[in-house]
């Protein structure tokens, strides 16, 4: 799970290299356009372009396919809802089984939906495979003046993740061992989930405790080992990412392709 979640960008990379908030503002900018339009010529637009990025920032196309596995089911469930309870049936009729009709309309929209998917979960992907969480955490009480409470319980639950997985190990082989090995059972699924999400309650009171004890939500002013910088190329790079999507949606609209979703 450590491995998963590590920030991995290739040395050098100029992007990756950015201000935190800074790169994660950008894939705000960018993200948010996208989800005024329905049509599938937009995402798909936008996601060539991310993938375009992608050495700029030092990511590896292999590891973004690693880490956005979960997308593929999330897409595969907008296919099978969009095929069976779509209440647009139009264009020309591809197949029809039963109740079943698949249209090109029908298509047309669930293709869109799942490249919107991809497109939108893409650039925080890139965005937490190439920040330090801690650097993330300083960024964003330095720069964005968030409040510390919330960035550094932010940054310790990031931190806390990877032990998710190490106790549902441990709580599954303490299950095993007392003779209540019983497969794919739903119920058991249930009670390990269940015994998993009191341990973090648990951990998350004393982390809470720990940190009033440390005074993190006292209001006093505190320092800061590692100072985060806001510099010019920081900005350069959220007004790129602000200009380019409006640029991807003013050719959908020229070539009369945009579809938005009020409307």
């Amino acid at each position: 799970m450590s491995l998963v979640l590590d920030p991995v960008p290739a040395s050098g990379a100029p992007l990756a290299r950015r201000n935190p908030v800074a790169k994660l503002g950008a894939a705000l900018l960018f993200t948010l356009p996208l989800m005024a339009t329905l049509d599938p010529i937009t995402p798909a637009i936008a996601l060539a372009v991310e993938l375009a990025a992608l050495p700029f920032f030092g990511v590896r196309p292999a590891l973004i396919a690693r880490r956005a596995w979960p997308l593929l089911l999330a897409a595969a469930g907008v296919l099978v809802s969009m095929l069976l309870f779509a209440a647009d049936r139009g264009g020309e009729s591809l197949l029809s089984i039963g109740p079943l009709d698949v249209t090109t309309g029908v298509l047309s929209s669930a293709t869109g939906l799942i490249l919107r998917i991809f497109a939108v979960a893409l650039p925080g992907i890139v965005v937490f495979a190439t920040t330090d969480p801690t650097d993330l955490a300083d960024a964003l009480v330095q720069n964005a003046h968030a409040p510390e409470r919330f960035a550094i319980g932010a940054l310790a639950a990031f931190r806390l993740l990877p032990l998710l997985g190490q106790e549902w190990r441990t709580l599954t082989l303490a299950r095993r061992a007392r003779g209540i090995d019983t497969g794919w059972n739903p119920a058991a699924f249930a009670s390990t989930a269940f015994a998993l999400l009191v341990g973090a309650l648990r951990r998350g009171v004393r982390l809470a405790v720990a940190m009033d004890a440390r005074g993190f939500d006292s209001g006093v002013a505190r320092t800061h080992a590692r100072l985060q910088r806001f510099t010019r190329a920081d900005t350069a790079l959220v007004v790129v990412a602000g200009l380019l999507p409006a640029s991807i949606l003013a050719v959908t609209i020229t070539l009369g392709l945009f579809r938005p979703v009020i409307g």
